[in-house]
């Protein structure tokens, strides 16, 4: 009887497993069916880079360091470091009463010499018109026109006497010498004015360009009023310039040469000086880079941390999320270095909803 019993067990489990299983089937929901996600896609190219690239800075196209020639206490400076200043404007003054004393010595002195240079003057025609009376010898007439001569002297020396205290009194007045911002200020009132050290830095302001740094292998191809794109890392805007000036040597330059890239002035209401910027300039020439390189477009970069990654279209429209490695930026696209390859579609817009594994459909 025991037998029998285990093998009426053994007969009736797998029914009942038959049966849980059928019954699960049919009460289990079914999943609930997503809509596609509208994306658009294009497909990843490559290309010979033609450009030639740079890291550089935007700068004011005057800068200028206001010091001063005389040592001296600084009596006031009404400006401070943001200040908007008019050409002509105070910026600093300086103690100046000893060069007051002196200019005020070397103007009496002038007096004093421009009476003696009237009576030698005097002397020297009256003694001109005896000598041709036949009145008074040769050496009476040298000598009248040798002290007339030494008078004038004289007068012209103490004239530039009081020439220079006025021009060194000039210096203790600082002037803008151009409309500008002042971006620092080295002192205050109160502190010891020396002679080329700056009190103030101005630059120029509605005027800027781009310092860039180029390598001795791409210099040769860098021309005046070449085009160049420039992209300013910070906030990702895109300014169209032109090179102005390219210097020959970089002796003092740490081996790099120095260009110039003017920037319009319709683009200077949305930068400042010293951002950071990135420069490609197109020069046609295939000779300098025949590295093919991909790039896309930088609204298909995603970030995530510290990754950075691309959606790709999959088999059955599916967004598949791939890490990348990102290059230089040259305007709206970006270059990749790794993680895509030639002819891969890519998904370049997709919003918020995108997700890896998502089913998409193409707009």
């Amino acid at each position: 009887m025991k037998y029998i019993y285990n093998f009426k067990m053994l007969v009736l489990l797998p029914a009942s497993i038959i049966l849980w299983a059928c019954e699960d089937t049919h009460t289990r929901p079914e999943a609930k069916k997503e809509n596609p996600i509208p994306v658009t896609v294009v497909t990843a190219e490559a290309h010979i880079d033609d450009c030639i690239h740079a890291s550089g800075y935007i700068e004011a196209n005057e800068t200028a360091m206001i010091s001063t020639r005389v040592m001296g206490f600084i009596t006031d400076i009404p400006v401070n470091t943001g200040d908007i200043v008019q050409r002509g404007q105070l910026l600093a003054t300086i103690n100046n009463s000893d060069i007051q004393a002196r200019r005020l010595q070397a103007a009496a002195m002038v007096a004093e010499v421009e009476a003696a240079l009237e009576d030698a003057r005097k002397d020297y025609e009256r003694y001109t018109e005896l000598y041709r009376q036949q009145s008074i010898s040769t050496k009476e007439l040298e000598n009248a026109t040798l002290h007339y001569t030494s008078v004038k002297a004289k007068a012209e020396a103490t004239l530039q006497m009081q020439r220079e205290a006025e021009a060194t009194l000039r210096y203790t007045t600082l002037t803008a010498p151009f409309n500008g911002v002042v971006v620092q200020k080295n002192m205050d009132a109160g502190s010891m004015a020396q002679p080329g050290t700056p009190i103030l830095i101005l630059e120029q302001t509605g005027h800027y360009r781009v310092t860039a740094s180029i390598s001795d292998i791409y210099i040769r191809s860098i021309r005046k009023a070449m085009p160049a794109e420039i992209m300013v890392k910070s906030t990702g805007q895109s300014i169209h310039g032109k090179v102005s000036e390219v210097s020959p040597s970089s002796r003092f330059s740490g081996g790099q040469y120095i260009i110039k890239i003017d920037i319009p002035a319709v683009a200077n209401h949305a930068i400042y000086s010293g951002m950071s910027v990135n420069v490609a300039i197109a020069t046609g020439e295939h000779s300098i880079s025949q590295e093919r390189i991909i790039t896309v477009p930088a609204t298909a970069i995603i970030a995530q941390d510290q990754l950075t990654g691309i959606y790709a279209l999959g088999q059955n429209n599916i967004a598949l999320l791939r890490w990348v490695r990102v290059g230089k930026t040259t305007g709206d696209r970006v270059e990749i270095i790794a993680g895509i390859k030639t002819g891969e579609k890519i998904i370049i817009a997709g919003g918020e909803r995108l997700y890896n594994g998502a089913l998409v459909s193409i707009q």
